[in-house]
């Protein structure tokens, strides 16, 4: 399994509607592809004071990198990253992804 998660660096002027809008949408995507699971959105909490900048985030799972490819490519996906691209500071350079391989 693969743990998909990624954390924006929102504009100071993002609105939060706007915000959790997408993140609805994205569930919705997670829930309707084959391998895909477990969309979990939110603000950043950040206990350890190491990523102040990154104010919100999200995961998902895919089974496979099969399947996290399918998720990639969605055209309803790639929609809803453009306007999270629009919200975060920097554009696409206020937006951390990384994969981690979950053992099952």
């Amino acid at each position: 399994m693969i743990r998909h998660c990624v954390m924006l660096r929102l504009r100071e002027d993002a609105d939060p509607r706007q915000v959790n809008a997408v993140m609805l949408d994205l569930a919705k995507v997670v829930d309707r592809l084959d391998g895909c699971g477990d969309f979990c959105a939110g603000p950043n909490r950040d206990f350890e004071d190491k990523t102040p900048d990154y104010a919100y985030g999200f995961t998902l799972d895919a089974r496979n990198a099969k399947a996290l490819a399918a998720y990639a490519v969605d055209p309803e996906h790639k929609a809803l990253g453009a306007q999270l691209v629009d919200l975060c500071h920097g554009g696409g350079d206020g937006i951390l992804v990384f994969d981690i391989e979950v053992p099952r």
